[in-house]
């Protein structure tokens, strides 16, 4: 009987700690990234998750190398993942990254893509059900 309170303790801190870390991103491994990206986007108001979820690709794409990326995103919390995709987006477009050259800034870029989503979910047969239903899965060509 003396055991059963402390496994309950153990149980009670593990679960607080893994609490304390849900919005940030989980660099175990690609899988638990992109669970811990898909879990954050929807705990995040409406109005921010296009800008996070470009910024994930973006920083996806800017590393190419899967341990890169991992040590890119293990631990950031949404502000600091568009953050760092921000930077990203400020040397690609001073070193000429062609795919950046119709945008004058990022807010621009990541309006665009937000008009870019409504005209898709207007259309009859959007993305989302011709790709098998994942709804807010959206790609971005950044090439």
């Amino acid at each position: 009987m003396n055991k059963l309170p402390a496994l309950l303790l153990i149980l009670s801190c593990t679960a607080l700690i893994a609490c304390g870390k849900g919005q940030e991103i989980s660099g175990h491994s690609i899988k638990t990234a992109y669970k811990s990206v898909k879990s954050i986007k929807e705990k995040l108001p409406p109005e921010n998750r296009m800008e996070f979820q470009v910024s994930f690709w973006t920083i996806r794409d800017a590393n190419k190398d899967n341990e890169a990326f991992l040590d890119a995103v293990d631990g950031k919390s949404p502000p600091e993942i568009v953050a760092t995709a921000k930077e990203i987006y400020q040397q690609r477009k001073a070193a000429g990254f062609q795919a950046y050259d119709k945008y004058s800034t990022w807010e621009e870029m990541i309006s665009e893509f937000g008009k870019q989503r409504l005209g898709q979910d207007k259309h009859k047969g959007s993305t989302k059900t011709e790709i098998g239903g994942q709804a807010d899965n959206v790609l971005y060509k950044l090439q």
